[in-house]
């Protein structure tokens, strides 16, 4: 058995083979589930600048550098959730309306860079987390709060029973997701589950389905934009306002 100060050893030694950066793309792909950052495309005629400025492929990279410097660096855990600072290009950094990167950089080069706002600190912030929960068109709390129920705090929500019916069973005077959803749970067989999918899920919905920060949904050729209820409730009982890791370390 290797002892202790030999095993930690190695360890750096392994992890600072340049090859490592194969283990921490290939982690992040399992964990997040970032191998499926692509399978659901974002429309290109309302998200050009997704494909003109490659952001999926910056949008990996970020979670990719991030991780590595936890480690190398031995940060906290919990800046998986909140820290104020990330890494971006030039493109990223447009998206995320944080300023351009300092120093003779080209534009797809990346730079550690101090936030000021909360909104991106953290897993929960990053482009690659938001674009693969979302569905290319549009975002659903359903749909990311199963994301970060299986993905993010390993409980993943039970598959509902055979007789549920979709999400719209009678959604006649509703006008929001918000609305939908809270008839939704009037069923008695769905409340159970969607009590625990749905507060996470609205916990991120000022983002849009490639991460940038919103406070309407697009408005409709019917009516004008609507204005996003990010708040919600817990299963536990704890409330929360519009902030991306509210639903996760607690009541704000």
């Amino acid at each position: 058995m290797l002892k202790k100060e030999v095993l930690a050893t190695e360890l750096d030694r392994l992890l600072d083979d340049p090859r490592s950066a194969n283990f921490y793309a290939d982690f992040v792909d399992a964990w997040l589930n970032l191998r499926a950052l692509g399978d659901m495309p974002p429309d290109r005629r309302a998200f050009r600048e997704y494909y003109s400025k490659d952001l999926q492929t910056a949008m990996k990279q970020e979670t990719q550098l991030y991780l590595r410097y936890l480690v190398e660096k031995n940060r906290p855990s919990a800046e998986l959730i909140h820290s104020d600072y990330t890494f971006v290009n030039k493109p990223l950094a447009r998206l995320y309306k944080l300023p351009a990167p300092i120093g003779p950089t080209t534009a797809h080069e990346f730079r550690r860079v101090k936030l000021d706002n909360p909104r991106r600190g953290g897993l929960l912030g990053m482009g690659s987390v938001l674009t693969v929960s979302a569905n290319g068109i549009e975002t659903s709390p359903v749909t990311r709060g199963v994301w970060l129920l299986e993905n993010f705090l390993g409980t993943p929500p039970p598959q509902p029973p055979d007789d549920v019916p979709a999400i719209d069973p009678d959604i006649r005077g509703t006008t929001t997701i918000r609305d939908q959803l809270d008839k939704h749970r009037e069923l008695p067989t769905c409340y159970s589950c969607h009590q625990k999918i749905d507060p996470p899920g609205f916990a991120l919905e000022n983002f849009n389905p490639i991460g940038q920060w919103r406070t309407n949904y697009p408005a409709s050729n019917k009516g004008k934009p609507i204005k996003i209820d990010a708040s919600g409730t817990t299963d536990d009982g704890r409330e929360f306002a519009a902030n991306a890791n509210s639903a996760l370390i607690g009541a704000q």
